[in-house]
């Protein structure tokens, strides 16, 4: 059996940039930050990190019941918000499609982190009765895929990946094989994140994890830079829909560009690091080339996993080396992370978002605040400078805590 072809029709998006493509796309093309000192909280001097890139102004209200809110984690919002900008965006409306061809993967490293903190406080200072009885189902990783599905009637495959920061992308990889293989018509997949919490923040930072540039928030990520001093912790969500292609086809469906290779892997290695030279990065982007039926000098440009910390830039680094020889140095390579921060389980659903932008617009955003490029990084990572380039293959990377390892490549539809 022939494998059917999957294309993507929708985006969406909201996250410390924007809470919508088209000004995340703008905004990124112009180099802006979205990265401040934390305003939802107070951090105090203990805290070593105190900057992240938050959503602001964010008013789930206007489109959705308040009442249904209340029983929602805000990364719970965030996946509803950024579905709804995708299902509008590919023009999906009730009757449009079958819902029982369609599904819904939608992804998290940590789930409902703001409610597990608060009602854990709750518990342990005012005693178990005043825990909210709303605690599991907004807390439960699965809530975003499930609320998702209920607001947008679909019957089909659905459930959650959990894998770190390679969440989305092990998720729209799934996906893209669901359809592939006929379980689907049409799957609403991605990421969703809202860890920026101050538990999160004793965490990360405990573990020396977080850049401490809190007198220069906006510089404070700075991928494949020597003076990197670690990744910026942000909250948002990215969301793609994925169609089979003649369904797309059949109701004229506008196509952003064909999902063609999928690669994930395990370094089997740490918890926290990752293996030496980035071996199972490496794995996972050949792994992609081989699905996608073609060498590595058919990708033209590479969204780098890129999160500005010491060992992550550098292996990864490494590992594009040994997947591409010395046609890496050809390559163009950015890092979405240094203007938005790092999403954790969303961060691959936002950098899919850009893949499909840069393949539509034909334009690369900068890696923003490369100034002094760590030698062994010594790859095009467009710095500072978004550039003009007709992109027909784009390969997105992520690479998750306990080695989780996954690889999309995107290339230019054509019938």
């Amino acid at each position: 059996m022939s494998k059917r072809r999957v294309v993507v029709t929708g985006l969406g998006t909201i996250n410390a940039l924007a809470h919508n493509v088209d000004e995340f796309w703008e905004n990124l093309l112009q180099g802006e930050s979205g990265i401040a000192l934390v305003k939802h909280f107070e951090l105090g001097e203990e805290y070593n990190s105190r900057i992240a890139g938050e959503v602001r102004h964010f008013a789930p209200e206007e489109y959705f019941e308040k009442k249904r809110l209340k029983k929602l984690d805000r990364y719970t919002k965030f996946a509803l918000w950024a579905a709804k900008e995708a299902m509008e965006d590919a023009c999906l409306s009730e009757g449009s499609y079958d819902p029982e061809r369609s599904g819904c993967i939608l992804c998290t490293g940590i789930g409902g982190m703001y409610t597990y903190e608060t009602e854990c406080a709750k518990h342990y200072q005012v005693g178990a009765r005043r825990v909210s009885p709303f605690f599991i189902p907004k807390m439960i990783a699965n809530a975003g895929a499930a609320e998702v599905a209920i607001e947008n009637n679909l019957k089909g495959i659905n459930f959650n990946i959990s894998s770190a920061c390679a969440s989305a992308n092990h998720g729209i990889g799934t996906a893209y094989r669901s359809i592939q293989y006929g379980d689907a018509d049409l799957i609403v997949c991605g990421g969703a994140e809202a860890a920026v919490t101050p538990l999160t923040f004793a965490g990360f930072g405990n573990m020396k994890a977080l850049s401490t540039r809190n007198e220069s928030p906006e510089t404070a990520c700075r991928p494949f830079d020597a003076e990197r001093d670690g990744f910026i912790l942000a909250e948002g969500a990215g969301v793609v829909i994925l169609e089979e292609l003649e369904h797309a086809l059949s109701r004229g469906a506008h196509i952003y560009a064909e999902l063609v290779g999928y690669g994930a892997t395990c370094d089997a290695y740490h918890i926290t690091a990752p293996a030496e030279g980035g071996e199972g990065g490496a794995r996972a982007m050949q792994m992609a080339i081989k699905d996608a039926g073609m060498q590595p000098e058919d990708i033209e440009y590479i969204n780098a996993h890129g999160t500005s910390t010491p060992l992550n830039d550098v292996n990864e680094a490494k590992s594009i080396k040994t997947v591409f020889g010395e046609y890496a140095y050809k390559l163009k390579i950015n890092s979405t992370k240094s203007m938005v921060g790092h999403t954790l389980g969303a961060a691959a659903g936002i950098e899919a978002v850009v893949c499909c932008k840069s393949i539509q617009t034909g334009k690369l955003h900068a890696t923003m605040n490369l100034t002094n490029p760590d030698p062994e990084c010594d790859l095009d990572f467009i710095a500072n400078t978004a550039e003009d380039f007709p992109v027909r293959v784009a390969m997105s990377n992520s690479l998750g805590f306990g080695g989780h390892n996954g690889v999309l490549i995107f290339c230019r539809y054509d019938r």
